[in-house]
């Protein structure tokens, strides 16, 4: 038949689109392909160079170390104290860094190489989709399938039935996993962050002259789901302007492949949504980017990659070779070199499924805001994978806030729990080590406010919009 219709096959449409849902042809789709396979093959050549084999081990130890010391200044100040050779050693003995090692130098005996590992089609996932195909598994010797999922609710309820070994997670739910709050309580735990920024509030295009928050009474907003930095985000802003997001606005969870779908047939004003479906609305149309949520926290985290706690202890080397293989992939994405030919890989049908031209102004930050200017924001997403401890007790904070928790919280106690950054404090004192400094615990802003992690309590009450 001709690549323009196909009027007797009863799996694809009459005026062919592509079998693939997107509005092109097929030759279209086999050009893409092949560009992603090209870009993907060029990608692997630059990850087998000497230059970033050195880079990615170091970036690998500076990124765990980075856990230890998050200020810089105390890092130097142990070292000098110290000497490097104790400090090594330190390290040397922490989960995960040790087994880390191990593997750098010899392979160790994997407990189980077949692994499913679950995601939604976001950029979010970035580094870990492309470590599926540019072999970033198959180095480490595990065999993954990268399943798309339709939805967070899945996602959770596939990890507490261990259908998937492993996932990309929104970086709240494993903390409400891992309470039982919304599900089960099955403890999950966080190994790295996926993605830091990387999210936008989009708005109607009928809405530009709505720029003012204090003008959105009576809007309806879409969240990806509830235990999301998009939710968390979304009623901090509105409730910053003075209203109220349980009672001023409707927020809803709509899957983000949905939501600019729904955005154009009027359903709803708005969302607060990962990218590329930010960028998808102006593409298409139907949406302006009224505000980056980089400007509300710089380097807030979005996305996670995650397992259960059962899973790192039953499998120790297994969970090691995933943590190198999606880290590897993140320091990849982390260099902007890079990134033209990450969406080249990651657009396609297999993963995001997306126009290339949308995941790269995404990934470049170069993009068009719907409002008829070309903007250059090179950190408008990035891949710092550092989970930090002081993170997660925010997102304790506003699930309190917002009434999903109710009672006390052992803020600390869950953080460390579920965020896996050290047990650092543990190994260095067996060391006979004094370390005094508080790792994973610094403070943020947002929007302009400073929050200190050593005083949620006094947090959470210093804010006049929240649940009763």
């Amino acid at each position: 038949m001709s690549e323009f219709f196909d009027p007797y096959n009863a799996d694809k449409p009459l005026m062919l689109k592509c079998s693939c849902g997107r509005d092109h042809t097929v030759a279209d789709h086999q050009a893409e392909e092949a560009s992603a396979t090209q870009a993907a093959a060029t990608l692997r050549e630059r990850s087998e160079t000497s230059e970033f084999e050195a880079y990615s081990r170091e970036f690998i130890e500076a990124t765990l170390v980075k856990a230890l010391f998050p200020q810089d200044a105390v890092r130097r100040s142990f070292l000098r104290a110290v000497g490097k050779g104790t400090a090594m050693a330190a390290i040397a003995s922490v989960l995960p860094v040790a087994s880390l090692q191990a593997m750098a130098q010899e392979k160790k005996s994997l407990e189980k190489t077949n692994l499913k590992i679950g995601f939604i089609p976001i950029t979010c996932a970035t580094p870990l989709i492309m470590a599926h195909p540019l072999g970033f598994y198959k180095r480490e010797g595990l065999n993954v399938e990268v399943i798309k999922t339709a939805g967070w609710a899945l996602i959770r309820d596939k990890m507490i039935n261990k259908e998937y070994d492993a996932t990309h997670f929104l970086s709240p739910m494993p903390l409400a996993i891992s309470m039982g709050v919304g599900s089960n309580s099955v403890p999950m735990n966080v190994a790295t962050i996926q993605n830091t920024n990387g999210q936008a509030i989009t708005l109607h295009v009928k809405h530009k002259d709505k720029r003012d928050p204090k003008e959105w009474k009576g809007f309806k907003f879409a969240v990806p789901f509830e235990f999301s930095m998009h939710n968390f985000l979304l009623r901090y802003y509105v409730a910053e302007h003075g209203l109220n997001p349980d009672t001023d606005i409707q927020i809803r969870v709509v899957p983000p492949p949905e939501m600019v779908a729904n955005l154009r047939a009027g359903n709803i004003d708005g969302y607060l949504g990962p990218d590329p479906f930010n960028q998808r609305a102006v593409y298409d149309e139907v949406g302006f980017l009224h505000v980056l949520t980089k400007d509300l926290w710089y380097g807030h985290p979005c996305c996670a990659f995650g397992t259960s706690t059962e899973f790192i202890k039953q499998n120790p080397n297994t969970f090691a070779a995933l943590y190198r293989s999606v880290l590897t992939a993140a320091a990849m994405a982390r260099q902007a070199k890079n990134r033209e030919l990450i969406a080249k890989v990651i657009s396609p049908q297999a993963y995001l499924n997306q126009p290339e031209t949308v995941v790269a102004q995404v990934l470049t930050g170069r993009f068009a805001d719907g409002l008829g200017k070309i903007q250059n924001v090179p950190d408008r997403a990035d891949f710092d994978p550092m989970p930090w401890q002081s993170m997660a007790v925010w997102m304790l904070t506003q699930m309190q806030r917002w009434g999903y928790v109710k009672g006390d919280v052992n803020y600390k106690q869950i953080a460390e729990q579920v965020f896996l950054i050290t047990d650092a404090r543990k190994y260095m004192k067996e060391l006979g080590q004094d370390f005094k400094a508080g790792p994973a615990y610094e403070k943020h802003t947002i929007m302009g406010k400073v929050f200190d992690p050593a005083k949620p309590v006094e947090y959470l009450n210093s804010f006049a919009i929240k649940k009763a």
